[in-house]
């Protein structure tokens, strides 16, 4: 088949290599100038099964209002709110109840650890060698904290995933950089959970997918998709659109301008969140793979001779307002945990990024309805963990092979139930 793929992120690129591996012709459309530009550019690289950093978990709204007016709160509202963004808040608030948070972490956690294992086999084909590490240590400032973690640990446990309890002595003993000075409660040990640079991944599987015979179409952003005998879209750089046999969407939160002309409706918005990523000034000083802080759902990574500070989440704000009080909160967590770990006078590198995201988490993976358009997009915190996964069952979709996972949850058939 002669198929189009929207978008050349993390998703975008896999999506690509796997379609190719299939023997399709394929053919990426990019808005910018390479790959990787956007969310993947800069992200956390956090791939974790246990999922106890999960958006849409109880309790996470009730956390959320409690933060309200709280300079360094992990979830802010902007004044660019509107209806399509209100009516994600409530379905998000819905989705992070009882029955149908359960469901969504399990079909979550799934498609993770398919994922990984997906990651780990092309790492191994392909002798990719990119910076990453693994293990990590979720820590908790007080016993509040460390209460309401409590429902989060029962799940693991139901569902077999490795973790242990510290207090703060064996965590030191983990990451013995951990500033002294800064209480510790107690920590989460997670040694299944992983941390990787994803653009440096998509880099790699770009030339992957190019030796397969992939073309890549940079500043080629897609305007339009129209439908027929066969699917065609048009880009601002031709005046005749160009017909394929399927087109694949991995686009970000935007999504719905070409989807929506075409009678979809997706509860897609782009939650934007921040990094700072520096050398490493003294590897003593330095974390040893990631932590992450629970209260202000914030990571500190170490790729490399990098490391890199991840989170906040922003809602209502434009791609191009660089908040200072977001940026501010990710130097006060590094100094709380790390104060010496990073070089702050050069090749500091401060990133704002809109995550797509759906309310209930999963991704929208699968036919869209619509005769010859796949979509493979709404990951939100996720699409470097849900990345190869998603693109080999896709794949398979496509081909018309059984996926090895079944898609229901992830498919656009559930926003009618």
């Amino acid at each position: 088949m002669n198929i189009a793929i929207i978008g050349a992120g993390i998703v975008g690129v896999t999506t690509a290599y796997e379609l190719a591996t299939d023997r399709h012709q394929v053919t990426v459309f990019e808005r910018h100038g390479a790959v990787a530009e956007e969310c993947s550019f800069a992200s956390a690289g956090l791939i974790s099964p246990a999922q106890l950093l999960l958006w849409a978990a109880p309790g996470m709204p009730r956390k959320w209002l409690r933060q309200w007016g709280d300079a360094h709160a992990a979830m802010r509202l902007g004044p660019r709110l509107g209806w399509h963004e209100l009516s994600w808040i409530g379905q998000w608030m819905r989705s992070s109840r009882g029955s149908r948070c359960t469901e969504s972490r399990l079909h979550l956690q799934q498609l993770i650890t398919y994922s990984t294992s997906r990651l780990h086999q092309l790492r191994q084909r392909h002798a990719l060698e990119f910076d990453a590490s693994t293990g990590h240590l979720l820590l908790l400032r007080n016993a509040q904290e460390h209460k309401g973690l409590q429902a989060r640990l029962n799940n693991l446990r139901e569902a077999g995933l490795a973790f242990r309890e510290l207090n703060a002595d064996e965590a030191r003993k983990l990451e013995p950089a951990l500033n002294p000075d800064s209480a510790i409660e107690a920590a989460i040990h997670l040694p299944q959970d992983e941390v990787g640079n994803a653009r440096q991944f998509a880099l790699m599987i770009k030339s992957e997918a190019m030796r397969l015979g992939v073309k890549f179409e940079f500043n080629s952003p897609v305007s339009h998709l129209s439908l027929g005998s066969r699917p065609a879209l048009s880009t601002r750089n031709e005046s005749t659109p160009r017909t394929f046999d399927a087109i694949v969407l991995c686009t970000g939160a935007d999504a719905s301008t070409l989807i929506k002309p075409l009678g979809l409706k997706i509860p897609l918005v782009g939650i934007h969140g921040y990094s700072v990523s520096a050398n490493v000034r003294e590897p003593l000083n330095a974390p040893r793979s990631v932590v992450s802080d629970e209260r202000h759902r914030v990571s500190i990574a170490r790729l490399g001779q990098r490391v890199r500070v991840a989170g906040g989440a922003e809602l209502g704000h434009r791609q191009d307002d660089k908040r200072v009080s977001g940026l501010r909160t990710l130097y006060k967590v590094l100094q709380d945990w790390f104060p010496g770990a990073a070089s702050m006078t050069a090749g500091v590198q401060e990133w704002k990024g809109s995550r797509p995201m759906m309310p209930d988490c999963l991704p929208v993976l699968g036919a869209s309805g619509i005769p010859g358009i796949w979509l493979n997009l709404g990951h939100g915190d996720n699409g470097w963990a849900l990345s190869c996964g998603s693109a080999r069952l896709l794949a398979d979709a496509v081909a018309g092979h059984a996926p090895e996972l079944d898609l229901t949850a992830c498919s656009i058939a559930r926003l009618h139930r």
